[in-house]
C-alpha cells in the first residue's frame, strides 16, 4: 500500500484551479488562453486524463442554447420556473448567452454534436416548455479531447494531489490552498492569486439503496470536498436545503435517461403503463410526483420503451449503452431485461448537493465568484441552478477568463503558516493512532443517517435527531478513527467532507421553514410555499467557528416571469391518472 511520507513543498502560481472534471480544465483552458504568460495549475486528486463526472463520456446537452430553437430569455425564464423563482438571472442569463459559443468550440475539439440532414445541430425537446437537449453521438471522447487542449496550452498539472484546506490573506483574500499527495501523504502549499473551486457535487452523501459506499447516482469520487473547503474559508453557500434527486434504474447507480429516450418515443409511467407526468425532465415537482406515484399503489414507477420499433431502440441503446455509463447494457442483460420486452423499473436516488441538477451550491455571480475576494466557483458545485455538463463547461469558461484578469492585476496575499501547521496536525491526526475506526466505517455510519434523518420528506425531530447523530460521529472522526496508509488517508479525508455537507444539509433544511422545490425540500410539518417569508435565498456560512444561516433577497429578475406562468412546473400531472 501506499507508504505515508513526511514532506511538504511550497510552489507559487497566478491561478490555481481545483478539480480535473469537467469545469475545471475549461477554467484552466480559458484562463491560459487569456494570459499566456500567467502560472496556471490545475490539481486533482485523482487524474485529469479520467476523472470527474465525463471520466467515461456523456450521452448528450440537456440545456443547449441553440439559435432556432430557443433564445437566452427563453431558457432563463425556464430555469427559474423550474427552481421555483428561487433564482438570481445574472449567471444563468451569462451561461445562456454564452453557452452557443461553448457548444462550437467543442466541436472544433473533435467532440461532434447530433446534426440533421441540412447539417444543422439536431435539438431535441424535453423541458416542459423550451426545446435544449443536443446529442452527442461521440461522447465518449469529450475527455481526450479536453486533455489534448489543456496539453497543447500547456497548462501544469498536478495529478493526485487533494486539496484539503483554503489559505485566505489577513484582508481576508484568497491566498491559495493547501493539498496532500493521495499517493505518498506529502504537503503541497499552493500559493496563488486567485482560485477556482471546481471540485464537483456532493455525490457521496446519501447512501444508494443498495448500500454500496460507491453506487451512487452521482460520481461517487465527489464527496463534497469543494463544499466543505469553501465552507472553512467562510465562503457563502445557497439554498442547501435544495437536495438533488433523481430518477434512477433499479438497483443500478445510473439515471434512467428519460431525457435521451423521451425525443425517441420513450416516457414514465406507473405499473398501469399509465403516463402520470407530461414532462419527464426533472425538476423537485417532477420527482415529488414520481414520489407520489410510488406511493399511491399504483408504483413502482417504470420508464416504458417496448412500444417503440426495434431499430428505434437500437438508436437509444447505441447512446445509453456506449456513453457514460457503459456498465448499463452489462446490467440488464444480468437482469434479463430487454426494452423490447417489457418496461424497465425505475426509482429514486439518494440526496446529494448538486447545482447542476438542482441548486445547491456554493454562491456565485455571473462572473462566477464567490463571496470571498479571489475565489471562485463553477460547475456541479456552485449555485448556478440547473447547470449540467454544459454549464460547467460555459462557467468554467467564464471563471477562468475573470480569474485570470484580476490576476494580472493583483499580487499575492500572504498567509499565516500557522494554518499550514494546523492543517497538518488535523489531516495526520488519524495517522498517528495504532488502532481505532477505519474511515469507511465512519463513512457508511454518517451516510446511513443521512438517509435515516435528512432524506425527504423531512421531519424537524429526525433532523434535529440526525445533527445529534452527526456530532458523535465527528467526536469519533476527531478522536478515534484510524488510517493506515495515503490511499486510506484520502478517504478519511473524503469522509471528514461528506460529514461537513451532511450537518450543512440539515442545518440549512431546518432554516427554511416551508416547502419548495418538490421533493427536494419537502416539509412535513410546513407543507405549503411560503413567498411572504421565504421568497429567497438560505445562505449558509461559517461564522466565528459556528454555522449561521440568513436570508439573501432574490436579485431582480432580468427576464420577467408571469404571474401565470411561475407555476407551469406544478401542472405536469397527467390528471386523468391522479
Amino acid at each position: 500500500m501506499d507508504e505515508i511520507k513526511s514532506g511538504l513543498t511550497e510552489v507559487v502560481c497566478d491561478i490555481l484551479v481545483i478539480g480535473g472534471g469537467t469545469a475545471g480544465p475549461m477554467a484552466a483552458y480559458k484562463a491560459k488562453r487569456h494570459s499566456p504568460e500567467a502560472r496556471v495549475v490545475l490539481l486533482e486528486k485523482a487524474n485529469v486524463k479520467r476523472s470527474g463526472a465525463i471520466a467515461m463520456g456523456m450521452d448528450g446537452l440537456n440545456n443547449a442554447v441553440v439559435p432556432g430553437y430557443a433564445t437566452p430569455e427563453q431558457y432563463t425564464k425556464e430555469i427559474t420556473i423550474a427552481n421555483d423563482g428561487i433564482c438570481d438571472q445574472a449567471p444563468v442569463y451569462k451561461y445562456a448567452s454564452r453557452c452557443f459559443e461553448i457548444i462550437q468550440e467543442l466541436d472544433g475539439f473533435g467532440i461532434k454534436f447530433q446534426k440533421n440532414e441540412n447539417g444543422d445541430f439536431d435539438v431535441k425537446k424535453v423541458h416542459h416548455l423550451g426545446s435544449y437537449v443536443l446529442p452527442m453521438p461521440n461522447g465518449d471522447t469529450v475527455k481526450k479531447a479536453l486533455y489534448r487542449q489543456l496539453r497543447r496550452e500547456k497548462v501544469l498539472i498536478s495529478n493526485r494531489y487533494m486539496a484539503t484546506r483554503l489559505l485566505t490573506g489577513r484582508d481576508g483574500q484568497i491566498a491559495g490552498a493547501i493539498a496532500v499527495n493521495t499517493r505518498s501523504a506529502e504537503f503541497l502549499v499552493l500559493r496563488a492569486k486567485t482560485v477556482i473551486l471546481c471540485a464537483g457535487a456532493a455525490g457521496r452523501l446519501g447512501l444508494p439503496q443498495s448500500g454500496y459506499l460507491w453506487g451512487t447516482y452521482e460520481n461517487a469520487t465527489n464527496s463534497g470536498d469543494g463544499y466543505a473547503m469553501a465552507y472553512h474559508a467562510g465562503a457563502a453557500l445557497a439554498n442547501l436545503e435544495c437536495y438533488q434527486i433523481n430518477p434512477l434504474i433499479k438497483d443500478y447507480n445510473g439515471p434512467a435517461c428519460a431525457y435521451v429516450a423521451g425525443p425517441f418515443g420513450a416516457y414514465t409511467t406507473n405499473s398501469e403503463g399509465n403516463r402520470f407526468i407530461e414532462c419527464d425532465y426533472w425538476s423537485g415537482q417532477m420527482m415529488q410526483e414520481f414520489y407520489n406515484e410510488l406511493q399511491s399503489g399504483k408504483g413502482p414507477v417504470f420508464l416504458k420503451l417496448n412500444h417503440l420499433h426495434s431499430d428505434t431502440i437500437g438508436k437509444i441503446e447505441a447512446v445509453l449503452h456506449q456513453v457514460e455509463r457503459p456498465s448499463r447494457g452489462r446490467f440488464h442483460e444480468n437482469r434479463g431485461t430487454n426494452y423490447r420486452e417489457r418496461m424497465i423499473e425505475m426509482h429514486i436516488s439518494e440526496i446529494g448537493f448538486c447545482s447542476g441538477h438542482s441548486a445547491s451550491g456554493v454562491y456565485v455571480d455571473e462572473f462566477a465568484r464567490t463571496t470571498v475576494p479571489g475565489l471562485y466557483a463553477a460547475g456541479d458545485m456552485a449555485s448556478v441552478p440547473h447547470n449540467y455538463m454544459l454549464g460547467a463547461f460555459t462557467n468554467g469558461a467564464v471563471a477562468g477568463e475573470h480569474a485570470a484578469e484580476v490576476a494580472a492585476n493583483i499580487d499575492l496575499a500572504d498567509y499565516d503558516a500557522a494554518d499550514v501547521v494546523r492543517e497538518q496536525q488535523r489531516v495526520l491526526a488519524a495517522t498517528r493512532r495504532e488502532d481505532g475506526i477505519p474511515p469507511n466505517q465512519l463513512e457508511y455510519k454518517a451516510r446511513r443517517f443521512v438517509n435515516d434523518y435528512l432524506q425527504p420528506p423531512k421531519v424537524t425531530a429526525k433532523m434535529k435527531l440526525g445533527q445529534a447523530r452527526f456530532a458523535e460521529i465527528r467526536e469519533d472522526m476527531e478522536s478515534a478513527m484510524v488510517v493506515r496508509d495515503a490511499h486510506e488517508l484520502m478517504r478519511s479525508l473524503e469522509a471528514a467532507s461528506i460529514l461537513d455537507c451532511a450537518e450543512m444539509a440539515a442545518f440549512a433544511s431546518l432554516f427554511r421553514t416551508e416547502s419548495r422545490w418538490g421533493l427536494y425540500h419537502h416539509r412535513v410539518e410546513y407543507p405549503e410555499k411560503n413567498d411572504d417569508d421565504w421568497f429567497c435565498h438560505s445562505i449558509l456560512r461559517k461564522r466565528g467557528g459556528r454555522m449561521t444561516a440568513e436570508k439573501r433577497p432574490v436579485a431582480p429578475y432580468i427576464v420577467p416571469i408571469d404571474e401565470s406562468e411561475r407555476s407551469a412546473y406544478d401542472r405536469q400531472r397527467i390528471r386523468q391518472h391522479a
